[in-house]
């Protein structure tokens, strides 16, 4: 299963990706598929076909974990 992550990385901006497993308390680095900016633009000081990432876990502020969109449609009230 795959986790949407917004990464806030010491004096840089939030940064959204993908990962297969959440980061353990005890990981140094964070591999992040897929990374952009909240708008969904390209990070400006990585090259164009960039397609995963290391960030050591020493730079990050905090890590947001985005829920799924299979989640709310499973867990919802159905109007008639």
């Amino acid at each position: 299963m795959s986790y949407t992550l917004i990464l806030h990385v010491m004096n840089e901006e939030p940064v959204v990706g993908e990962v297969e497993e959440l980061p353990s308390p005890g990981d140094s680095l964070i591999s992040v598929r897929n990374p952009r900016r909240l708008d969904g633009k390209d990070l400006p000081y990585l090259a164009d076909n960039v397609t995963t990432v290391f960030w050591p876990v020493s730079r990050l502020n905090f890590i947001e974990i985005i829920s799924g969109r299979e989640e709310e449609e499973i867990i919802g009230f159905v109007r008639e």
